[in-house]
């Protein structure tokens, strides 16, 4: 592996539009890093089904601690949530069957627990196992993010305590993994499939213990037998054998071309480990072009560093001369393309536009969020009444309201560069960036990062009226979104100046 692949790996990067996060370690040491500006090392990131990874990785602590077996019965580990009459299929499922994707059902069971994400009542578990069992279990691979809950549920009735507790001190402490959070269901049981919230050296941390088949500083801190059998290519997954989607599933890990595997979760956060090549590549980001990410990533680590018994890294990949890893430019996250200001601006600037209802066109409202997706604000956006633009020095300064709130909610955005700052949406002080320009002669264009999320909002407001800008067409858009990206089609007419 050489800086000159390194840069290109970065180069193949920047093209991807909302990359975050790039470590590449090789033979243990840390060779290239990157944080595209504004993310920062020291933000947790959500993490989506990497998170699965994790959860297996604790089903594997508790089957060395002897509290359960890959072969026992889901409903006898779950004896309160399971139907009167389960069935024969459900009632052969086994924890390996949902450690495999391979419990039967035909569909993602998540899709049964979206009513009531948030709401106490009857409990997610519940609402999994009364989902259809409609193939034999171990028969039929499909991604199922309910079967990564059950497996939660059922460390938490084994246990008595959230996985997050459990895995602290036998993984996460071990490891100097602090600060992580795991989002939790009503009652209290983390979620398992997603929600799981770590920075980028952690999950680098993570990626080179499985390399080192779960020792650490000379503790053995996962059986390295767990290890081996969650990462190897326990079931079929698709017939296509130059897909890295369909090269095998083991425990919640995927398997790559070339012998490599990884963590993966929505919108490109990946941990790739390629035993090999002696190397671990993490990324963040918030893309829809998660296979080109991963494509780059292999193609960089494949042709350039060797093989695991090449020793030492050669002079050209080594941290720099004072010991800090390779630097990859400085990058930062592309920014709207367009001027500081446009005359219109002097007619709009400090207006307050009321909206009308959003457009029928617009193809926003979902019933709620997808799994994995909890941290999607997206329908506020369905619930704007005013919108506003003002200056401050070299910055823009938008603002709105939403209905039934009289508070404004204001977000700065720096013209040609990121302005960090906070908001407050559907009731959570978030962390964000904000960066603008005029798009056009009449278009103002604004794009917010939700710092620590794959989360990003174009905002583009297009003025007109009589040439002084009396009225805005606002469409607000995501860069991801496990429904659609178009959150909000309005009209809004502003007083005259």
């Amino acid at each position: 592996m050489d800086r000159a692949a390194l840069a290109r790996l970065a180069e193949t990067l920047d093209g991807i539009r909302d990359v975050h996060s790039l470590m590449v370690l090789r033979h243990g040491v840390v060779v290239a890093e990157e944080w595209w500006h504004p993310y920062a090392p020291d933000e947790p990131h959500t993490m989506f089904s990497v998170s699965k990874s994790f959860t297996a990785t604790a089903v594997g602590l508790a089957v060395d601690e002897g509290l359960l077996r890959t072969d026992d019965r889901v409903i006898d580990l779950l004896p309160d949530d399971a139907p009167a009459d389960p069935g024969d299929n459900l009632a052969a499922m086994t924890v390996r069957d949902l450690l495999t994707m391979t419990s039967g059902h035909g569909t993602d069971t998540m899709n049964f627990t979206l009513t009531n994400l948030h709401v106490p009542g009857p409990s997610w578990a519940q609402a999994i196992l009364a989902a259809p069992v409609t193939h034999e279990p171990g028969t039929r691979f499909v991604y199922n993010t309910g079967a990564t809950y059950l497996l939660s549920a059922i460390l938490h009735r084994l246990t008595g305590e959230r996985l997050l507790d459990y895995l602290t001190p036998r993984l996460l402490a071990p490891l100097g993994i602090a600060g992580a959070t795991w989002e939790q269901c009503p009652q209290g049981i983390d979620v398992g499939g997603y929600g799981l919230r770590l920075t980028t050296e952690d999950l680098a941390v993570f990626g080179q213990l499985l390399l080192q088949r779960g020792t650490w500083r000379g503790e053995q801190l996962v059986p390295a037998a767990w290890v081996d059998e969650m990462t190897a290519a326990q079931v079929p997954n698709g017939p296509d054998q130059n897909a890295d989607w369909e090269q095998g599933y083991g425990y919640q890990f995927w398997r790559c071309r070339g012998g490599a595997y990884r963590a993966d979760g929505a919108f490109g956060q990946f941990c790739v480990v390629w035993p090999e090549r002696d190397a671990v590549a993490v990324l963040t980001s918030g893309t829809t072009a998660t296979a080109a990410e991963l494509e780059a990533v292999l193609e960089c680590l494949g042709e350039t560093a060797g093989s695991a018994s090449d020793g030492a890294p050669a002079d050209d990949s080594r941290p720099d001369d004072d010991g800090s890893p390779y630097s990859l430019g400085g990058r930062t996250v592309a920014l709207p393309r367009g001027t500081s200001h446009v005359p219109l601006e002097d007619f709009v600037r400090g207006s307050t536009f009321t909206l009308g209802p959003p457009d029928d066109a617009a193809p926003a409202a979902a019933d709620g969020p997808a799994p994995g997706s909890p941290s999607d604000h997206a329908a506020s956006f369905l619930r704007w009444r005013t919108v506003a633009v003002d200056r401050d020095g070299d910055e823009i300064v938008l603002s709105w309201t939403v209905e039934d709130v009289a508070e404004q909610h204001v977000v700065r955005c720096g013209v040609g560069r990121w302005v960090l700052g906070r908001a407050e949406i559907d009731g959570e002080d978030l962390p964000v960036a904000g960066a603008a320009a005029w798009t056009a002669p009449d278009e103002l264009t604004c794009r917010l990062l939700g710092r620590g999320t794959p989360f990003a909002l174009d905002v583009r407001l297009t003025f007109g009226g009589d040439g002084e800008g009396r009225r805005v067409e606002v469409a607000v858009d995501q860069n991801v979104s496990f429904g659609p990206t178009a959150l909000l089609r309005a009209t809004g007419i502003g007083a005259a100046r």
